[in-house]
């Protein structure tokens, strides 16, 4: 409907249309739903495209923050280990100093 093409919007509805569907749609699909304007297809065509590197840009996004948070879960794992490495060799020492005496 924003796209001035209410026209469609009962055959889509028909069809089960839904945003995953929409975005599977190519100009052959788009005109047996019954889009035989090449104008109107079009337009749906570029808006599709429009909204496909949208989501493609918003999984690489994400993608790019799950990669920034394993990493930080790694530094501070590493972190955790050689504190604990410091804190059980200080323990050691301080038993060995205690077993000397």
């Amino acid at each position: 409907m924003s796209l001035n093409l209410e026209q469609y919007v009962s055959q889509f509805s028909a069809q089960n249309i839904n945003g995953e569907h929409l975005l599977q749609l190519d100009g052959s699909k788009l005109k047996a739903l019954g889009m035989t304007s090449s104008q109107d297809r079009a337009v749906i065509k570029r808006k599709l495209k429009e909204m496909k590197a949208s989501v493609e840009k918003a999984r690489k996004t994400q993608e790019k923050m799950e990669k920034q948070r394993e990493k930080l879960r790694k530094k501070e794992q590493e972190q955790l280990q050689r504190r604990s490495k410091k804190t059980d060799r200080c323990s050691s020492d301080a038993t060995e100093g205690t077993n000397e005496q």
